[in-house]
Order: C-alpha cells, then sequence, then structure tokens
C-alpha cells in the first residue's frame, strides 16, 4: 500500500534589519556586505520572505535604495538628522565630517509588531540591545527564529537569548563582498611591472 506523506507547511519567515548597526557593525571587523548574498543567506538558511531593511534616508542615495530594493529588501526609510553642528560645538573642532543620524529603532519595533500576525517566526538583524524588549517578547510568543548580530560586540543585554543568537562575522567566507573590479586591475597592473621587468 502506498503511503502519502504530507507536505510539512514551510514557516513563514520575516527578517528586520537594522542597517546601520550590520553595516558599521562587519566594517568594524574590517569587511564590507554583499547585500546580494546576504539576501540570498536569509532566504536559503531560514525561509526568509520577507527582508525588511531600516534605513536613515540620506538625499542622493536614492539609487543604492532602489538597488538594495532590486536585491529583494523591502526599504524603510526613516529621516535623518545632522548632528555634526552639535558634535562640533561639543568638541570645539574646527573641521569636522558631517554626522547624520537616523535612529530606526523605533519603526523597526513598529513593523515587527504591525507584521505579527503575517508570520510565524522573525529574526532581527542587530546587535543593539535597544531590541532586548521586542526580542524577549518574540521568544515568550515563540515567534522568534533567530538573532543576527554583526560581530561579537553585541549587547550584554542580548545575552539571555545567546541560544538564538548567530554571528554574522563568523560568515564572513561566505558573505564578504568581495571586489572583482579592483582585484582584477591590482592583478593587471602586476602582470605589467613583471612584464617590464621581463
Amino acid at each position: 500500500m502506498l503511503v502519502r506523506r504530507r507536505n510539512k507547511k514551510t514557516a513563514n519567515v520575516y527578517a528586520f534589519i537594522d542597517s546601520q548597526n550590520l553595516n558599521l557593525g562587519v566594517q568594524k571587523v574590517g569587511w564590507k556586505m554583499d547585500w546580494r548574498a546576504f539576501r540570498a543567506y536569509l532566504s536559503e538558511q531560514y525561509n526568509v520572505t520577507k527582508a525588511f531593511m531600516f534605513i536613515g534616508y540620506m538625499q542622493g542615495n536614492e539609487p543604492l535604495y532602489e538597488r538594495m530594493h532590486e536585491l529583494g529588501y523591502l526599504i524603510a526609510l526613516k529621516p535623518t538628522v545632522d548632528v555634526s553642528a552639535n558634535e562640533q560645538r561639543d568638541n570645539n573642532k574646527e573641521e569636522h565630517k558631517p554626522t547624520v543620524k537616523g535612529n530606526i529603532d523605533a519603526d523597526l519595533v513598529l513593523y515587527a509588531m504591525k507584521e505579527l500576525p503575517n508570520y510565524d517566526k522573525a529574526i532581527i538583524v542587530s546587535g543593539d540591545g535597544d531590541f532586548v524588549s521586542l526580542i524577549e517578547y518574540l521568544a515568550n510568543k515563540h515567534k522568534l527564529l533567530k538573532v543576527l548580530t554583526p560581530n561579537w560586540q553585541y549587547s550584554s543585554l542580548l545575552k539571555p537569548w545567546e541560544s538564538y543568537i548567530v554571528r554574522i562575522d563568523q560568515l564572513r567566507h561566505q558573505l564578504a563582498y568581495k571586489d572583482y573590479k579592483r582585484r582584477f586591475s591590482s592583478s593587471n597592473k602586476q602582470n605589467n611591472k613583471i612584464s617590464r621587468i621581463v
């Protein structure tokens, strides 16, 4: 007698990404994120159907936001404020780099709660302790799948949820952006030097 197996329902997983925390966190340990590879990783490893990326809006970066959308991210833009004037006043520096800040924490929490009926599990991508209440709530509701932190320097407030934590810095070989153009041009320069020597 032939027994048919029922297809097990695949969990619907949403990711909520603190882009600044992730971007600065991987750069701090010496590499840049390949955003295409990261979206593929979320899909293949965790079956993420929607990846919400929260970004502080900066004028002139529209092509970047469009590109991220093309890669499969749902972009949520947050207005930024220029805090360089305050920093200059506080530090009494004559020269300074313009600094902008876009606090996306409240938006990420709002989206995660608003979308709660639409997903089975959530992934929070940040090492920021400001999300501890959201993480605790999702864990208590059996809705938390993983917390992806950029590196080992995540907030100590996340320690109770260490069993959920995956460190992205340990996936560098898989997720690091490789600048093939630069590598190709540098290898050509090297070849030219060798040919001139010979």
